[in-house]
């Protein structure tokens, strides 16, 4: 348990198959409190008219973190607003007395932005770098704020994607959010240095999780399990390794970075892509 008595913050844990659940299971494992949050507390659904399952959401993951042997605070939490942000953050502190790890996991669910540049509304674009860049910058901001009072030599982990490397076609607002995030973690990262205080980003390749539900939609918007299924295999097989990137993948390498044995490592962008992008 490496990480044993730390205390740590991570967005967008909502999801059953997200890597916000598998990031904070595996710092808890690690012996991390955690600080939980996500926009909704029983996740979201990325295709209106997939049927609702059973899984629990938010509270479903504290209780995980709790039968880890671990504290767990769950606080739903809009990252676009900095009133809530200041909120999460007095209830940690009240809670926890201090936060030394923040892994900026929460990102906006793919919709109206994926269509090409000419036909990208204004209200789709900002919906996504609000979020996905404003959010993190907020989010971010708070937090360091807390580990230079208390002098904290703290950990940033920003979940960036491989789209931060490489853009593509109808992901203008995605990769352009993405890639200003590595931009961020670099400028963060200069700033923070004398504090001792590293900031990273992790690069993640295609994530079997909900964000890809989208995959499964029909042409009459129903969505179909098993489209959805072969898209993801199709995807896996075009990887260098053979697969997607999984929730665990991710998670080694922010609990890596969390550590001391990455306490001489700042201001990176790191692939866990399965080789799909090398740079």
């Amino acid at each position: 348990m490496r990480l044993n008595g730390k205390i740590a913050m991570v967005t967008g844990c909502g999801g059953e198959r997200g890597l916000g659940r598998g990031i904070a299971r595996r710092l808890a494992a690690d012996g991390v409190d955690v600080i939980l949050t996500d926009v909704a507390t029983q996740g979201t659904r990325v295709v209106p008219t997939k049927p609702v399952g059973t899984w629990g959401g938010l509270p479903a993951v504290a209780a995980e973190i709790v039968a880890l042997g671990r504290r767990a605070l769950a606080a739903p939490l809009d990252i676009r607003s900095a009133r809530q942000i200041d909120e999460v953050v007095g209830r940690a502190l009240e809670a926890f007395g201090r936060i030394d790890i923040l892994v900026n996991n929460a990102a906006a669910p793919p919709g109206a932005d994926r269509v090409p540049v000419v036909e990208l509304s204004e209200e789709a674009w900002d919906a996504v770098l609000d979020t996905n860049l404003k959010g993190t910058f907020l989010v971010s901001k708070a937090v360091a704020r807390v580990m230079l009072e208390k002098q904290i030599r703290g950990r940033i982990v920003n979940i960036a994607s491989d789209r931060a490397k490489v853009g593509t076609t109808n992901l203008a607002a995605y990769c352009s959010s993405k890639f200003g995030l590595v931009g961020f973690t670099q400028c963060l990262a200069m700033e923070l240095a004398p504090a001792g205080i590293t900031v990273n980003a992790v690069c993640p390749g295609g994530v079997d999780s909900e964000r890809l539900d989208y995959l499964g939609r029909r042409p009459d918007g129903v969505y179909d399990e098993q489209i959805r299924a072969e898209e993801i295999q199709r995807r896996g097989a075009l990887n260098p390794l053979g697969r997607m990137t999984t929730p665990e993948d991710v998670s080694e390498v922010v609990a890596f970075l969390a550590s001391d044995g990455a306490a001489y490592i700042t201001g990176q962008a790191i692939n866990v892509s399965g080789g799909s992008v090398m740079h």
